[in-house]
Parts: C-alpha cells; structure tokens; sequence
C-alpha cells in the first residue's frame, strides 16, 4: 500500500469502458428490479445522480466553516446531519453520522474492518484503499504504520483513536486547522481539505 497515490484521486482498473463484473452484476439487478416494477428506470437515474454530487468537497466545506465559526463547530460535533443541512448538504436517512475532531493530543482514523461502511451521504464513493483488505485488517493494528504510508505520522505523545464504522453508524473527521491560516476566507480554506484528511490517513498541512 504505497502513501504517493493516495492523496489525490486518480483512475483505477476497471473504471474504463469495459464494464467489471462487478458492474455487469449491478445492471442486471438494476434492470430486474424495474422489470419487477420495485424501482422505475428514473428512480434509478436520479439516485445515481445523487450519489454522484456527493463528494469530499462537501466534508471540506464542512471543515472551513467548522473552523471559522465556533459555535457551527459546535453544532457540526453534536449533530452532523443539522449541521450539514446548513449548507445544503441532506445527510438525512437511518444511518447515523458522528463528526470526530483532531486536536493536538489526539488524532482520528476512520475504518470498516467488516466491509466498506463510509460517509457516502457526506463524501460520496469512497476510494478504493478503504476497501481494501489490506487497510480494513491494518488501519486498527498499526495505525501510524499505515499513515506513514501516506507520507503521515502523528507526533509522538499524540494519541491515535480507531474508530470503527458500521452498518449504523458513518463517521467524518474534522482535521485541525493548519498553521499560517490567519485571515483565508472559508473558500480558500476549503481547498486545503483532502479526502484524506477527512478519513485520517493524514493531517492538513502547514500553509507557509
């Protein structure tokens, strides 16, 4: 699991024309659910276009405004899903979301050591390392080894959290607020926030 590729999103196997077998498997459940007349051919559409404006731009947004207003930081720790609504972000459904934030003696990680539970609703698809078995079986064993590999490692004294998500329960980290910052607008401190960050794997960084 090599760090250098993980901080920015970039093709992976089978995401060119030719269809997976995964994805094969997907349309022929989509086409017999209309043809079973549970979901029409729209529902379907619109739900993809739903997931695909789904995206770690949201949970940026949600970090910046985090950052720059305390008492939405508050509200954002305490009740995700209200706090997102804010700004148009509809979180809404039966999973819960739990925002966790960084501080300078503790840093967070988020995993799914039984599948692949992430903050889809918030961030949209999550990347293909989180899947992966490697990650779910090391991230709770040796955490800042697996942050090592993405160029990341806590400072010694600063407690590592694993959180663990579920079926049920969905969580987003909110990272610290970088060094040099002073005086960004919440736009251009939006655009400092990785998706990495988000999970954990890494920190934002110092702004010189």
């Amino acid at each position: 699991m090599s760090g250098n590729g993980h901080n920015h999103d970039h093709p992976h196997p089978g995401t060119g024309r030719t269809a997976t077998p995964h994805a094969l498997r997907v349309r022929a459940m989509e086409k017999l659910l209309v043809e079973k007349g549970v979901l029409t051919e729209a529902e379907i559409q619109d739900r993809i276009s739903y997931m695909d404006s789904r995206s770690p731009a949201n949970g940026a947004r949600l970090a910046a405004k985090a950052w720059t207003d305390e008492a939405f930081k508050e509200r954002l720790l305490t009740d995700t899903k209200s706090a997102a609504l804010e700004l148009g972000v509809d979180a809404s459904g039966p999973v819960e979301f739990i925002v966790v934030e960084n501080t300078p003696e503790v840093h967070n990680l988020i995993v799914c050591t039984l599948c692949s539970c992430y903050p889809r609703a918030i961030l949209g698809r999550p990347p293909d390392w989180y899947k992966s078995f490697e990650y779910r079986s090391r991230a709770v064993k040796e955490p800042r080894a697996v942050m090592r590999e993405f160029d990341y490692e806590p400072p010694e004294g600063i407690e590592v959290r694993v959180h663990d998500s579920t079926a049920d329960i969905r969580y987003m980290i909110l990272p610290m607020r970088p060094e040099g910052t002073e005086g960004m607008s919440e736009e251009e401190l939006a655009e400092l926030v990785t998706r990495d960050s988000l999970v954990g794997v890494t920190e934002v960084g110092r702004v010189r």
